[in-house]
């Protein structure tokens, strides 16, 4: 048994137990997105120390870390291409965060060919999980009716609803790249074409999701982050890509992503001389990582790092 079969064995029988295990990955999510109490996590806290208001703001602090975040799936809208062969209808459709305001609602278009195509690769893994799931069929006639495109629109919200409801799936790679392939190598093909500034808003947008649907797993942002590195580098925009470096890092250095390690560090130090700010950490960490035998050096440039993927 592989690594990756491992993997889905382990969210299936951790789903089938009613149990829930908790990945380094999430923990690291969950501090990030705690809020702050003004309370130091120093090894000396106590609760007898604190004030009855204090240790309700402690309480709603805790409890809002171990929340879950969910998504809400929406399809406000449709339209109909038609070009000289062909016909079809794409579907806008908005990743919402549920339990507060959430100011970020990007909107992605897809075609039923994309959600069949979903289904097809899903049925791969879960078949047996997906029997009491079925995607919306299209109908023989009628199928560009206003009343069919509404029903379907409707059907198609709930598919995904039904789909993000089982953890094992919502965590699975078709699943997100549904939500963020296709823009991820536009983006690509973009930046490899010199466009930045096109290529910067498309990863922009690609990132928001990401950052939704991709909770449970740091690492997934990572080769995003680097690509807008990048393309804000070569827009000289460099306190934009020194603070986005910065956010890649953690991820690289916790999980061992030893092939973006030394390339963004070296992009990091060299934003920094041109900010004429303190690096001398930065470039530490980097020659201990090239004089480490155990850690495997990529040769190449973060920017030729990037332009690899999608090719």
């Amino acid at each position: 048994m592989d690594s990756s079969e491992a993997r889905l064995l382990d969210l299936r029988t951790g789903d089938e137990r009613g149990t829930s295990t908790t990945h380094p990955k999430e923990s690291e999510h969950h501090q990030e997105t705690s809020v702050d109490t003004g309370l130091e996590a120093s090894p000396g806290f106590s609760a007898s120390c604190l004030t009855t208001a204090e240790l309700q703001q402690h309480w709603r602090a805790v409890k809002q870390e171990i929340r879950c975040i969910k998504l809400l799936f929406e399809i406000p809208s449709t339209r109909t291409i038609e070009q000289a062969t062909s016909r079809y209808v794409v579907y806008k459709i908005v990743v919402i965060r549920s339990g507060s305001y959430d100011g970020e609602r990007v909107a992605i278009e897809r075609r039923y060919s994309d959600f069949l195509h979903l289904h097809h690769q899903l049925l791969q893994d879960f078949s047996e999980e997906l029997e009491d799931i079925s995607l919306p069929r299209k109908k023989l006639v009628g199928n560009f009716s206003e009343e069919n495109i509404a029903e379907r629109r409707v059907a198609l919200c709930d598919y995904l609803t039904q789909l993000y409801s089982l953890r094992y799936i919502r965590r699975s790679p078709a699943f997100i790249a549904f939500f963020t392939h296709s823009e991820l190598k536009a983006a690509h093909d973009l930046l490899r074409g010199g466009r930045f500034s096109q290529a910067l808003e498309i990863l922009q947008s690609a990132l928001v999701l990401q950052e939704k649907l991709s909770t449970h797993d740091a690492t997934l942002l990572v080769p995003t982050l680097c690509a807008l590195v990048v393309c804000q580098r070569d827009l000289q925009d460099f306190h934009a890509a020194f603070k986005t470096g910065h956010r890649a890092l953690p991820a690289v250095r916790r999980y061992g992503l030893s092939k973006y390690r030394a390339p963004l560090l070296e992009a990091m130090v060299d934003l920094g001389y041109k900010m004429e700010q303190p690096v001398a950490q930065l470039q530490a960490e980097l020659i201990k990582v090239q004089n480490s035998p155990r850690e495997q050096i990529s040769l190449v440039s973060l920017k030729e790092l990037v332009v690899q993927e999608f090719t």
